[in-house]
């Protein structure tokens, strides 16, 4: 099991020391602060990631639309010259 590049015996190094410092009491709060960081963190990125992608559609849609306002310009003048 490798997470983060951190290994299951350096992961019970951690949780021992986070024991011994914080206590048995305080633990399971500091684990649920740290889930609810965590989920906050995962959901503003994936809110970030479907922004982006909505940006990039409508740049994407302007360019095409763009495109097809010029092949209309340049029909035009080539049938009038």
């Amino acid at each position: 099991m490798n997470i983060f590049g951190i290994g299951l015996p350096e992961m019970g190094l951690i949780l021992l020391i986070a024991l011994l410092v914080f206590g048995p009491k305080k633990l399971p709060e500091i684990g649920r602060s740290l889930g609810k960081a965590i989920r906050g963190f995962q959901d503003a990125s994936k809110e970030f990631e479907s922004e982006f992608k909505r940006e990039a559609q409508q740049i994407e849609d302007s360019v095409k639309m763009n495109a097809r306002l010029e092949e209309g310009k340049t029909g035009v003048e080539r049938t009038e010259s």
